[in-house]
Parts: C-alpha cells; sequence; structure tokens
C-alpha cells in the first residue's frame, strides 16, 4: 500500500484573490496558465493604462501611477520583514 502526499495548500492571499469573481479568474491564469499569458497580461495593463489617459487625460496617467507607487512600498515593507 502506498500513501500519497497531500498536495500543499495554495496561500490564504491565493485563495482570496482567486474567490473574486472578474480578477481570480485573470490572477489564476496568470499563475497557473500558459507561459505566454503573463505577457498579454502586461499587455492589457498598459493598454488600460493608455485608455485611461486618452480619456480622463492627465489624472488617468497620474492616479494610477499613484497606485503603483503604494503598491511598490508595501512590497518593499513585505520584503523587508522576510
Amino acid at each position: 500500500m502506498t500513501m500519497t502526499p497531500e498536495a500543499p495548500r495554495p496561500y490564504f492571499t491565493r485563495r482570496i484573490t482567486y474567490r473574486i469573481p472578474l480578477i481570480g479568474r485573470m490572477a489564476r491564469e496568470v499563475v497557473e496558465g500558459d507561459e505566454d499569458t503573463p505577457f498579454y497580461a502586461i499587455a492589457m495593463l498598459v493598454g488600460l493604462w493608455g485608455s485611461a489617459f486618452m480619456i480622463f487625460g492627465y489624472p488617468g496617467l497620474i492616479i494610477p501611477a499613484l497606485i503603483l507607487v503604494l503598491a511598490m512600498f508595501l512590497t518593499l515593507i513585505r520584503i523587508t520583514l522576510g
């Protein structure tokens, strides 16, 4: 009789993210999908940012940049904490 080890449980943040209806499906596809999928996701985000700039003007350029600064700040804090 062989015993198979249990599959490791996904991270708590991944489980929460995957349950969000639209974002969860895209996040799962980026993490577990084809190897070209992250490049398509980056192209989509750049296209959305460009569309926001064309529609809303200067605030459409600045506000996403400020949100990215916050995301990078939180990433650096998380790296520092280990």
